[in-house]
């Protein structure tokens, strides 16, 4: 039982609410790289200050990686704001 079971390891990326085309792009790569290697991603929008204000900017940046990462994987959680973070998580589809 113990063999055949296998540890999931979580990695974390971080936004900001106004992070810019390039580093978005940027961080996608590393959010695909991550799935298939077979990592869960957390993908979460850090809001430091006065940022706080832009709740909908960071939830449309969650969105739209959601979006980008829709062959590579599935939702597991939609975006939640805890705190001075809004998280998701995205769990690697399996291969065929």
């Amino acid at each position: 039982m113990k063999a055949k079971t296998s540890k999931v390891t979580v990695k974390e990326i971080r936004f900001g609410p106004n992070t810019d085309e390039h580093d978005f792009n940027f961080k996608l790569k590393h959010a695909i790289k991550f799935l298939e290697e077979g990592a869960k991603v957390k993908a979460y929008v850090f809001f430091k200050g006065r940022t706080i204000v832009y709740k909908e900017r960071g939830e449309v940046l969650l969105l739209r990686l959601a979006q980008e990462l829709e062959e590579y994987a599935k939702v597991e959680q939609l975006p939640k704001l805890e705190g001075k973070r809004m998280i998701m998580y995205f769990s690697p589809k399996k291969k065929a």
